[in-house]
């Protein structure tokens, strides 16, 4: 995770009109300052021409100019290997605890079975001896505890050694296969596309397929949310609101994470996503067409004057030089990426948003044959729902993540996410998007986006994470039969990340942040957080009845993770065996 404070080169012409439709009637607040001289400063880490972003030099990690001293004076040096410092936090029964949990999760017939085998413990202890058990097991190393008054204790613990804490309420729906299938399949597909199957103008990404509709299938690391009906994502967002409460409540940096797929029908966001990715692909196109394909995403750049000339022969109405020109205070009579975005601010209905252009028929033409008021409606309760949480998020002094979703709900998500940054970024970063890193878009996104913070002035903030939906994503671009969006190997992801060594950067500066998960990686959070590195774990909590198939993902996620690594439960045995030696099994933490 990790955020900086841009200042802007262009100040927005017509500031007021950011996505006027998507952020309803609210009053949009956006901190706007201009820079009179060519030189602009990035929180410590300079740059010329205004261009550049720290962390963000260039594709496969270059190392700035200027920047090597800096990192050879302030690179820290962490060793891993000092267990009496990883697990100083830990009394002698939580390393047990670690060890048993982790073997157990290597045993492919408990995990496999592990519904069945919780469901016959209950049975045969009895609900409170059995919830009892797995507080002392499972369920005490994943999980905080039942409510925010429970979790208090650990919060403050981790964070007297070094680690703060990101609050998510792991409570999950326990539905069947079946259930999962009806639910998706009847909240992606709209009115339009039920009556006219085929007629309308999608990509197959785009739209729901049965084979998939179950998306937690293949997924261990990330809560899934089905669309019910509107009263359950208002239940959704209460939930959420008392996730931001509890944060606030529990320390004075913590996180609260979210996911947009559990605030209103999914149906949405494909479409969107798909709008987004069209109107991008477009502008690609047009760059060709200018002999200028083959560069990264913000180095491609569409003359107007040819623009105006292929946009009206497409049918497409009005001045598209002088609405870019007056949107520049210093135009060159080109735009970019980021200006073409832009064309999107302006739309006044859900409606306008799903028009997207056709090369082939040479004019822009809607996405679906119409679109019920319902629908439309259902979108705006989406939008109020996010803004919302923004609002208790700031009012609070909670830092708000949004989670990554699927691919095919991504773009959306981000958009979506950008224009609470926009509003609620102006003095501090509030709102963090996630970029998942395994995919080939990663690096033009997150270049992007910051590129726009600095031109308008907010704090860009972004949790970076590999990703979580992998096997998934794969399948189902095979099956379905479009271009698959994950990187092809480790390295090519690899290359995706940017070291804070190479910057310059220094723990105290609070630039970068590491997170992991509540009971797992404290060999590796633990000597970060007491070196000074900003350090978070994801903290889920809610009733142990409730949160069973987040316990069940555990188990699936770390019976992997302990087969494919050892290392761990060594550092485990070698701190308990240290503390046997020089008399202290009985060590308790002090905090």
């Amino acid at each position: 995770m990790f955020y900086v404070k841009t200042v802007p080169a262009l100040k927005r012409a017509r500031a007021d009109i950011h996505f006027k439709r998507l952020v309803l009637n609210r009053a949009v607040r956006c901190t706007v300052t201009s820079s009179s001289t060519a030189q602009t400063e990035h929180d410590g880490v300079r740059s010329r021409g205004g261009s550049e972003c720290p962390g963000l030099s260039g594709r496969g990690g270059r190392r700035r100019e200027g920047t090597a001293a800096a990192a050879a004076a302030n690179e820290i040096s962490v060793d891993f290997e000092q267990t009496r410092e990883a697990y100083k936090s830990k009394d002698s029964l939580e390393l047990l605890r670690s060890l048993v949990v982790f073997k157990l999760c290597s045993y492919d017939f408990l995990v496999d079975k592990n519904k069945e085998v919780m469901d016959l413990a209950k049975k045969i202890l009895g609900q409170k001896t059995f919830d009892q058990f797995m507080k002392m097991t499972f369920y005490g190393q994943f999980v905080a505890g039942e409510d925010h008054n429970d979790i208090k204790p650990l919060i403050q613990k981790n964070h007297s050694y070094g680690v703060g804490s990101v609050l998510d309420y792991s409570v999950e729906e326990d539905i069947s296969q079946e259930e999962a299938e009806r639910k998706e399949m009847d909240s992606c597909v709209s009115a339009a596309e039920k009556e006219n199957i085929g007629k309308d103008n999608r990509e197959r990404k785009y739209q729901a397929h049965k084979q998939f509709s179950d998306r937690r299938g293949g997924v261990t690391g990330a809560r899934t949310y089905f669309y019910a009906d509107e009263a359950k994502c208002d239940q959704h967002m209460e939930t959420f609101i008392k996730c931001i409460k509890a944060s606030g409540g529990s320390s004075m940096d913590g996180f609260s994470a979210i996911k947009m797929t559990a605030l209103g029908r999914p149906q949405f966001l494909l479409q969107f996503s798909e709008v987004l990715v069209k109107w991008r692909r477009f502008f690609t196109f047009l760059a060709s067409q200018q002999g200028k394909d083959g560069l990264e995403a913000l180095e491609q750049r569409l003359e107007l004057t040819q623009l105006q000339e292929f946009m009206t022969k497409l049918g497409a109405n009005g001045d598209f030089y002088g609405w870019f020109t007056g949107r520049k205070e210093d135009s060159t009579g080109c735009i970019d990426m980021l200006d073409w975005n832009s064309l999107i601010d302006d739309r006044t209905k859900i409606s306008d948003l799903l028009v997207v252009p056709n090369v082939e028929l040479g004019k822009l033409e809607p996405l679906l044959g119409k679109f019920t008021v319902e629908e439309d409606q259902q979108m705006k309760r989406m939008l109020q729902r996010v803004d919302i949480l923004a609002k208790h998020a700031l009012e609070s002094g909670v830092r708000l993540m949004v989670d990554a979703e699927q691919t095919y709900f991504q773009p959306a998500i981000s958009r979506l996410t950008l224009e609470m940054q926009r509003t609620y970024n102006g003095e501090k970063p509030v709102i963090f998007n996630t970029y998942q890193c395994y995919l080939k878009e990663a690096y033009d996104n997150v270049t992007m986006d910051v590129e726009l913070s600095r031109r308008e002035g907010w704090h860009f903030a972004a949790k970076l994470v590999r990703g979580a939906y992998m096997y998934q994503e794969r399948e189902r671009a095979k099956e379905i039969g479009y271009e698959d969006p994950i990187n092809p190997d480790y390295e090519s992801t690899n290359r995706m990340y940017h070291r804070m060594n190479e910057l310059g950067l220094i723990p105290t500066e609070n630039k970068v942040y590491f997170g992991q998960l509540l009971g797992m990686c404290d060999q590796i959070s633990f000597p970060l957080g007491q070196a000074g590195f900003p350090v978070y774990k994801y903290v889920p909590y809610g009733p142990v009845n409730e949160v069973m198939p987040y316990l069940s993902r555990r188990a699936q996620e770390n019976r992997g993770f302990m087969k494919g690594a050892q290392k761990e439960r060594e550092l485990l045995w070698k701190e308990l065996k240290r503390r046997l030696a020089s008399g202290e099994l009985l060590y308790k933490p002090v905090y």
